[in-house]
């Protein structure tokens, strides 16, 4: 190092106090001066900070996330890049990532909400592919909690306004509420975009002497620390990070995103990464590591908006709206004119080296001077302590009271804030722009025209939290698994997931046990079903005062409709025709919507996920689909099987005659038991026998549950529910929660 950052190095004493407050442990410290063999200066000591974080460098997890599956016969890049991509055949693959913007969505939720959005767009179009579809998965506190309708507002408002302005469509996910959130609400974005499979990039700066290049907005002082924070739980002073919060620029992204594409066209990159968690560091770090070369950066010329930002502040900040590329030798003047004519800062900061460090200048001096394997490689990777969580019981369902009439109970299930229409989210997210949409939010999947084609892509978002609070194996297992349903419900063969995985602090051994148990389960379905992890992320600290989440492993998946023609949807069609159920059925009430809604009770276990019966029963109805035996199709999850019906009658504005339930499960339990891999699907009178033989063939359950007619549900014995005052309850909560605020 030269004697300039030797002085400065001298004048920046490194103490026990400033080495805590970057998150770094005595330990993870000692390591760090092996490595560098002296002290650092300030700014290697933040550097060192964002990518040893957990954020960064996933040091409690890795050695479980390489137990996950992550090759198949469609993936043609798995976990590693910027995002997943599988093959859709015919030269076209999907690009696919979901990441968390937990911390920062709970302290400016408009901000942290949208920022995030843009985020995991960057990621997909730093691979080269146009976004096509987005979509959330949201957790939030109890309704009656002071917080929650304001985080709702602002970050609905962030989604919605980030991803309309980038014209990409919001096509679905889901919303939990829930009070174990009060204090750390979740958000986790995830975008799809397609690609020319031969036209992919890749984020190694491959070759010595070539140019670095910083596109798109100028750098200021809003995120610094992020990545830090992000690996911290939060306390009484959580609002005083709201300075680590980016800020977006949805209009700034639109016009990067252009001419990223325009530039790509132009075979002028080597290698390209998103600045996000990080910022320049992250970036600029793993972009020479997978190209194994050196990187010198001179920070004078990042553009910037702030006056007299340090070298520290440059590196750290996680400003927006901007990319690192890696270009061929004297290519610079066309990707400058590209950038230029979007009306973005385009900058030669730097040039990749044969030295194997990170070498950083600002000012004429030399700030920070680390070799590459150091931040890379030697990020601790700890397998922490674990104790496995404690099964609870099986819940006999003669044990859980009855309601006094079944559908009495299904109108105040269907307008809870649990199992209510989400309408009032959906309907600020624009989801039709592009005009490829060919399924809307409120099905079991969105379904995505795969533009100039006749194929489709299903996308949909999945966990049950309070099934993984209750048995954290079991319910990341069932995750997967209704993932792999939702996308087969629409006649599409289910390609790959990435996820999201959110959990507490993994320092305690009862969270870590909860993270381990999620891992193996995933792992377990993801096998069985052929549903390879290609991307994703892990969100962990996610607790307060040391109140953990609920363990919260969040599943995005996509599959491949051939032809959109073969499409199935919820909405029943016809009078006369036949409902269906396809699965086993045992009437499961434990940790059900039933107790959690009609008798203020989540206990015992969740229910058990037969992944042999998944596969059978999902297989059979995508061949149904694929055959036209069946017109309309929905999993059953969330409220039970009158649910599932409840929600295809509301669809289609058909009622129901409903045949009794089966003698040998109590009533309440058939109708609201939440046994997994069901279905039910809609047929034609003429079609029923050859869905019962195929079941047969396929011993595959089918059971008879009645016939669709009228404008009303109805039960033997019980009055009958109109669609009209069903659609009431159904549809008011949720306007009626936010318009109290």
């Amino acid at each position: 190092m030269s004697g300039a950052a030797g002085a400065a190095q001298k004048a920046e004493a490194i103490s026990d106090e400033l080495v805590a407050e970057h998150g770094i442990s005595p330990d993870e410290y000692a390591v760090l001066l092996k490595e560098l063999g002296r002290e650092p200066t300030i700014t290697e000591l933040g550097i060192f900070s964002v990518m040893w974080s957990e954020h960064c460098s996933y040091k409690s997890s890795r050695v479980w996330l390489k137990t996950l599956p992550t090759t198949g016969p469609h993936v043609i890049f798995g976990p590693g890049e910027n995002a997943g991509v599988v093959d859709l055949g015919d030269g076209l693959a999907a690009v696919f990532k979901m990441e968390s913007h937990n911390h920062p969505s709970y302290i400016e939720p408009y901000q942290g909400a949208g920022t995030g959005v843009g985020g995991i767009m960057r990621d997909v179009f730093t691979m080269g592919a146009r976004p096509v579809a987005n979509m959330n998965a949201l957790r939030f506190g109890a309704p009656e909690h002071a917080k929650t309708r304001h985080l709702v507002a602002g970050v609905v408002s962030g989604i919605g306004d980030y991803g309309n302005c980038m014209g990409v469509p919001t096509v679905g996910g889901e919303t939990n509420f829930d009070a174990r959130y009060n204090e750390n609400i979740l958000v986790n974005a995830m975008c799809v975009g397609l690609i020319d499979a031969n036209r992919i990039f890749t984020s190694a700066a491959k070759g010595v002497g070539l140019p670095v290049v910083y596109v798109g907005s100028k750098t200021g002082r809003d995120g610094i620390h992020g990545a830090t924070m992000a690996s911290a739980e939060f306390d009484e002073a959580s609002e005083e990070k709201r300075p680590t919060v980016q800020v977006g620029d949805p209009f700034t992204e639109k016009l990067l995103l252009e001419a990223c594409l325009e530039l790509m066209a132009e075979d002028a990159i080597v290698g390209i990464q998103d600045m996000g968690a990080a910022g320049l560091t992250s970036s600029s770090v793993e972009m020479a590591d997978k190209g194994g070369v050196g990187l010198m950066l001179d920070l004078d010329h990042v553009p910037t908006r702030e006056t007299a930002m340090t070298a520290y502040e440059m590196l750290l900040s996680e400003s927006q709206e901007r990319m690192l590329m890696v270009l061929k030798p004297g290519v610079e003047p066309i990707a400058e004119r590209i950038f230029t004519k979007w009306e973005l800062d385009f900058a030669v900061i730097g040039k990749t080296t044969d030295t194997g460090h990170l070498v950083v200048r600002h000012g004429g001096e030399e700030k920070a001077d680390i070799p590459l394997a150091a931040l890379a490689h030697a990020a601790p990777m700890y397998e922490r302590p674990w104790v496995p969580k404690p099964k609870q019981e099986t819940i006999a369902p003669s044990d859980v009271p009855a309601p006094d009439s079944i559908l009495g109970a299904l109108e105040p299930l269907m307008g809870s804030p649990h199992l209510s229409s989400r309408r009032w989210i959906y309907e600020q997210y624009d989801h039709m722009v592009m005009n490829d949409t060919v399924q809307r939010p409120g099905g079991d999947a969105a379904v995505v025209r795969v533009h100039g084609t006749e194929k489709g892509l299903a996308i949909s978002c999945d966990v049950t939290p309070r099934y993984c609070s209750a048995d954290p194996h079991e319910g990341a297992k069932q995750a997967v698994a209704e993932c792999w349903r939702n996308l087969t419900a629409t006649g599409a063969k289910p390609l790959a997931i990435t996820d999201c995985l959110n959990f507490g602090n993994p320092e305690r051994p009862e969270i870590m046990g909860e993270f381990v148990g999620a891992v193996q389960g995933m792992a377990e379905a993801c096998n069985a079903l052929d549903f390879p992890v290609v991307s994703g992320n892990v969100s962990l600290y996610n607790e307060t005062n040391g109140v953990g989440i609920p363990p919260t492993p969040a599943v995005g998946g996509i599959g491949l409709i051939d032809n959109i023609d073969d499409m199935t949807g919820i909405a029943l069609k016809s009078d006369g025709d036949f409902l269906l159920m396809l699965g086993e059925q045992t009437g499961h009430l434990g940790q059900s919507t039933y107790m959690q809604v009609m008798l203020d009770r989540l206990e015992g276990a969740p229910p058990p996920v037969d992944l042999n019966a998944e596969q059978r029963t999902g297989d059979l109805v995508r061949t149904l689909i694929n055959d036209g035996a069946v017109l309309a199709v929905h999993d059953v999850s969330d409220g039970g099987l009158l649910v599932a019906v409840a929600e295809m009658a509301l669809a289609g504005g058909k009622g129901v005659a409903l045949e009794a339930g089966p003698d040998n499960i109590p009533a309440h339990a058939a109708w609201f038991g939440e046994d997994q891999g069901r279905y039910v699907v809609a047929v034609s009178p003429g079609k029923a026998e050859a869905v019962f033989r195929a079941g047969a063939d396929a011993n595959v359950p089918v059971g008879a549950l009645g016939t669709i007619g009228g404008d009303t549900i109805t039960l033997p014995g019980e009055d009958a529910l109109p669609l009209a005052t069903l659609r009431a309850a159904h549809e008011a909560w949720l306007p009626d929660f936010m318009a109290q605020g």
